[in-house]
């Protein structure tokens, strides 16, 4: 039998919440981003690392934060622990993939059709994935169009969050972007979901696992707080916090060097 599914079990408590979470992860990552790129010098990996985990935890727990309002009414649903911590671990990696693209090789086109793509791709990579960790009484039937129509917008979401990375400089305009690509990430998301309908196996639930939040809610609990501690990083950097006037300023040691070569030249005119 057809399964009733609905999306928004809490009202709008769940979707909220997911979007600030794929803000937040996007306006960190994106700052990361930056961070490397003014100052190639200063661990740059590290920076491109942390980006990369900041979005992938932030996709990752704005995915999980909605599918807690997700429910079908015949059937309990629940989750497989191994699958869910995989997702995260894709969502990671992949993003991480077209991060440190975009990071070393620039912001030409090429490049940054190459690292969108990726990104995107893991992206919905991690969204099917985590889709494919739930467990009820039933099966899962996607839309191909829909399901197709998820993947473009990912990938196109993706290519203009790296591209906001590599071109935007300031903070009121990095904040702009990332506000844009929690649309765009959740937007992804819910559309996916549009993709969904479950077959339910008979009138009554065999499976009686745990409540999705008992699982849920507790392996979200990791990823928010390195989100946390990754915003303390990113708001105590001191290139990020001087603002745009002063990223393009030279090193103290830089401007001591430039200081002694009129004086040498004067001297030795003399």
């Amino acid at each position: 039998m057809e399964g009733t599914v609905d999306g928004f079990r809490y009202g709008a408590v769940t979707p909220v919440a997911a979007y600030v979470m794929a803000c937040l992860g996007g306006a960190l990552g994106l700052r990361c981003i930056v961070r490397s790129l003014l100052n190639t010098d200063s661990w740059r990996a590290g920076w491109l690392a942390l980006g990369a985990v900041s979005i992938g935890c932030g996709i990752w727990t704005m995915h999980f934060i909605a599918m807690i309002g997700f429910q079908v009414e015949e059937t309990r649903i629940g989750y497989d622990v191994g699958l869910t911590v995989l997702s995260l671990a894709v969502a990671v990696a992949v993003v991480g993939v077209g991060v440190f693209i975009v990071g070393y090789r620039a912001a030409g086109r090429a490049s940054l059709a190459l690292a969108g793509v990726v990104t995107g791709l893991g992206v919905a990579a991690m969204h099917y994935l985590g889709m494919a960790a739930m467990q009820l009484n039933g099966s899962i039937v996607y839309d191909p169009l829909v399901v197709a129509l998820s993947v473009l917008i990912a990938i196109v979401a993706a290519t203009a969050a790296l591209w906001a990375a590599v071109t935007i400089r300031g903070f009121l305009t990095s904040l702009g972007a990332s506000l844009v690509m929690g649309v765009a990430v959740s937007g992804m998301h819910y559309t996916a979901m549009a993709a969904v309908s479950v077959h339910v196996h008979g009138t009554t639930s065999s499976w009686a696992g745990d409540a999705p939040t008992s699982l849920l809610l507790p392996m979200l609990i990791g990823p928010v707080i390195f989100l946390v501690l990754a915003g303390v990083v990113v708001m105590f950097d001191p290139l990020l916090v001087l603002g745009d006037g002063e990223w393009n300023r030279p090193a103290p040691e830089e401007r001591a060097a430039t200081a002694k070569k009129p004086a040498s030249r004067s001297w030795s005119g003399g």
